[in-house]
């Protein structure tokens, strides 16, 4: 296994022009000049590696840590992920619906912003740059083709998140989006329609394609192969409505990952050597992610403050449609005392709080360590975009069959579904809450189907979340630009008002 170095700056630029002109003039202290870091494969190498420890490395505050946090903040946001309590505050105003909406120069915009724009900034410079390394051409095609992937990923986070929903009925879609940076430059950019941002990140997964073929055999599931460049082109092509190219990709992405056992299911989502993990972090236990980490926050076990008072748990009513015989009923607890003690399942001390529906589906390895790995994308969300796709384009039976497959994994005695049209589709809704529940998507899910976030009647507790419902299609499904970078870029044409 060719060795690991990590450059987490390679550009000088985090973002558009968020910053003063004396740091865009400044290279991170963490970073080397770009000209040097580009003289070698194995030099590029070292920054593509740079990118995947971004994913998981801690910004401004203990909620930044990179693509983690956004997929808390992301459920947060949903009626889904349950606050118990006010525990020790962090997370609270993205709960509340009001972190989000705040352009100040601290908190959830800036974070997203910078996040995403630096994840851009250095897949600029592999692409830029790469050509002109002494290596082979089949390396630099692995490392440009992940470069590609990247981008697209990283544009298409920041447009569904800044930018108004796709909107499927009428296109082109010319409402603002986020502004396109396809070189590096210190120069402010002004934003790109929704269109536009779609017709880059759909051109990048396409080069991505040409570049990452069959044979790449990737050093580890925190690099980008074909097959997670197909399940991002899934996604999109769900979002665009894009039915046929959703369902195709989603089947060629998932092919060659097994669904989990049962065991498996139960091990505790924090290990990127289960069979259905497709990508994510490989987090290094030497590498301490103290208070800052998805798990000091998710999961069950990890003795901080924030996880023994306030235990994140699912919505009561999603959880009360999962059968008894289906194995995701044990990832969440029921109330009753009965229920609660079996292998990784017990507490290290009673000194965590407990409530009922509270998840027990992320599990780190000791009590001690806020380190484990963090899923990004599994096979199972392909088959539910298969199943979805295909149910939306009127394809009942085919759409049955995908949902079947997945479903009768988790339970034993899953019947197929017979329903059809709306109903199909709401089952398959179903399905995708309770399996990819915690994993980032239902802030995504809620905006692209343009659907109302409603907590009514759940056990949501009203003095903890303060916000029940926000209608869809309102303002603050967008998230705030950044007043840094509106004053830094005068060709930013409009605030998210």
């Amino acid at each position: 296994m060719r060795k690991i170095k990590y450059i987490l700056g390679i550009a000088a630029i985090l973002s558009l022009g968020a910053c003063s002109k004396d740091f865009l003039e400044t290279a991170p202290t963490e970073s080397i000049p770009a000209e040097d870091a580009f003289n070698t494969t194995s030099d590029a190498y070292a920054a593509l590696n740079g990118i995947h420890r971004a994913m998981f490395f801690q910004y401004d505050a203990q909620d930044q840590a990179g693509q983690g946090s956004i997929m808390i903040d992301a459920d947060l946001l949903g009626e889904d992920l349950v606050m118990t309590t006010l525990g020790n505050s962090w997370f609270v105003s993205t709960y509340r619906w009001i972190d989000h909406r705040n352009a100040s120069s601290s908190g959830l915009p800036r974070f997203a912003w910078k996040f995403y724009y630096k994840i851009i900034s250095n897949a600029n410079t592999i692409i830029n740059k790469i050509d002109n390394c002494v290596g082979p051409d089949k390396d630099k095609n692995q490392i440009k083709g992940q470069a590609f992937a990247f981008r697209a990923w990283a544009y298409f986070n920041l447009v569904q998140l800044y930018g108004k929903r796709y909107d499927v009925t009428t296109v082109p879609n010319t409402q603002l989006g986020v502004p396109l940076l396809l070189t590096n430059t210190i120069m402010g950019q002004p934003r790109a329609t929704v269109e536009e941002n779609y017709a880059q990140i759909n051109a990048d997964l396409d080069s991505s394609f040409v570049r990452l073929s069959n044979t790449y055999a990737r050093d580890a599931k925190s690099h980008i192969n074909l097959k997670v460049a197909q399940g991002l082109k899934a996604r999109v092509a769900l979002t665009m409505g894009d039915y046929t190219n959703a369902a195709t990709y989603a089947a060629l992405a998932r092919t060659g990952y097994t669904p989990m056992n049962t065991t498996q299911y139960r091990d505790g989502f924090s290990s990127i050597t289960n069979p259905e993990w497709m990508w994510g972090s490989a987090q290094i236990s030497d590498q301490t992610t103290y208070f800052y980490s998805f798990f000091a926050y998710m999961s069950l076990n990890f003795s901080s403050t924030n996880i023994r008072s306030n235990p994140k748990a699912i919505n009561n009513l999603v959880y009360n449609k999962i059968p008894a015989t289906d194995i995701r009923k044990q990832l969440w607890w029921d109330g009753t005392p009965a229920s609660w003690t079996s292998g990784a399942w017990t507490l290290p001390t009673t000194s965590f709080a407990k409530y009922a529906y509270m998840n027990r589906k992320f599990v780190v390895a000791t009590y001690t360590s806020s380190v484990g790995d963090v899923v990004y994308m599994r096979a199972a969300e392909m088959y539910l975009i298969e199943a979805e796709a295909l149910a939306r384009s009127g394809q009942d039976g085919p759409a049955q069959n995908a949902l079947f497959t997945l479903v009768s994994t988790r339970d034993n005695a899953y019947v197929k579904s017979t329903s059809t049209g709306a109903t199909l589709i709401d089952e398959i809704t179903t399905q995708r809450r309770i399996e990819l529940w915690g994993e980032g998507f239902r802030f995504f899910d809620l905006k692209r189907t343009n659907s109302a976030m409603d907590r009514t009647g759940t056990n949501a507790v009203p003095s903890v979340s303060l916000i029940v419902t926000v209608p869809a299609g309102d303002p603050q499904w967008q998230f705030k630009i950044p007043k840094d970078e509106l004053n830094a870029n005068p060709a930013i044409q409009s605030q998210n008002d």
